[in-house]
């Protein structure tokens, strides 16, 4: 186990408190960062965070601030855990408290809309080379419900730099969580996204009612595509045959534990996309991520069926039968592809 440390948490949603309770377990010095102040005085003074992670209770060994250079301060590993959404506005706040190079680890999935940008490339963008020693990507099938409660869980520390990637396993490796080490951050990165498109699928599928067939079917053309739109941007096709591909693709579709296949189901259900994220009351990633995957996907000419069926369930009002019909009508073809 790696020696005790200062490590700072940005984002006190589940994900970000359940990582918070590994590294204590570990024995390191745990600060959470957010803006929700009734939280962060709940963590300080209760040691629970019941809004995310109900009935867990957390070591007196992590605390919460509200202030970022409080946070990060003496931290060598920050761990960014906040929705796709806010990774571009956090990460430039972080860029102008940092006074010397931090190694930057995040643990959000998703693809930024316009720019078609992975997270690791919006936070070089917004944070300078003399601020970072580098960025890891920490991705795999996890409910954080699951790590908080120390089941056992294995992730992927991706990273171009495998020293860096070395160090996070170090950290957060335990009896409980396995870490593995990977150099394929694209492949790490596109699949921990896009397989939040292929849960809200599932949820659609057994919303409709549809069986287990559908869904298993789903679930594997849908990694096809993963696989194609990755290897055409410079991922390695085997990086999809493991954690971070169907690793994660099987959890994500497969638990009433996921927000995503949550949300589909209720949509297969006949509720429409506003009452749904009304009724969620957590962020859905694979909505945001569906509608940039439509739109590189049609930049790069790159078939993606399943997911555009999914992109205008959501932004088309398209009827979720009718998408349905429509993919299994499609053109007969061989199911053997080279990427």
């Amino acid at each position: 186990m790696a020696k005790e440390q200062k490590v700072a948490i940005l984002g006190a949603g589940s994900w970000g408190t359940a990582l918070a309770l590994v590294l204590a377990d570990n024995g390191h010095n745990t600060v959470i960062w957010g803006n929700n102040a009734e939280i962060i005085q709940e963590i300080n003074e209760q040691h629970t965070n019941g809004h995310y992670l109900k009935s867990i209770s957390l070591p007196a060994k992590i605390t919460a601030t509200l202030s970022l250079e409080q946070a990060t301060q003496g931290a060598e590993i920050i761990v960014i855990a906040v929705p796709t959404s806010a990774m571009r506005s956090v990460s430039e706040h972080l860029n102008t408290v940092l006074t010397e190079p931090k190694i930057i680890v995040h643990v959000s999935k998703g693809i930024e809309p316009d720019t078609n940008l992975r997270m690791s490339e919006v936070l070089a963008q917004e944070i300078s080379l003399e601020n970072r020693q580098g960025i890891v990507v920490l991705s795999g099938p996890s409910h954080a419900e699951e790590v908080a409660k120390r089941k056992p869980t294995t992730l992927s520390a991706s990273s171009k730099d495998t020293m860096l990637a070395k160090k996070v396993q170090d950290i957060f490796a335990n009896h409980n969580l396995r870490i593995y080490t990977n150099t394929d951050v694209i492949g790490a990165e596109i699949g921990g996204a896009l397989k939040n498109i292929i849960a809200l699928g599932a949820g659609i599928s057994d919303g409709l009612g549809y069986g287990d067939n559908a869904k298993a079917a789903l679930m594997t053309r849908g990694m096809a595509e993963i696989t194609r739109l990755g290897a055409a941007v410079g991922a390695e096709p085997q990086t999809f045959y493991g954690l971070t591909g169907i690793g994660d693709l099987i959890v994500t579709c497969t638990s009433v534990h996921s927000r995503n296949w949550r949300a589909g189901n209720m949509l297969g259900k006949g509720k429409k996309l506003t009452e749904v994220l009304d009724n969620m009351g957590m962020v859905v990633e694979g909505v945001r991520t569906a509608k940039a995957v439509n739109t590189w996907a049609n930049k790069l000419q790159i078939e993606m069926p399943i997911s555009k069926a999914i992109y205008q369930i959501l932004f088309e009002n398209q009827n979720p039968q009718v998408a349905v019909d429509r993919l299994m009508g499609r053109a007969k073809k061989e199911e053997k592809e080279k990427f």
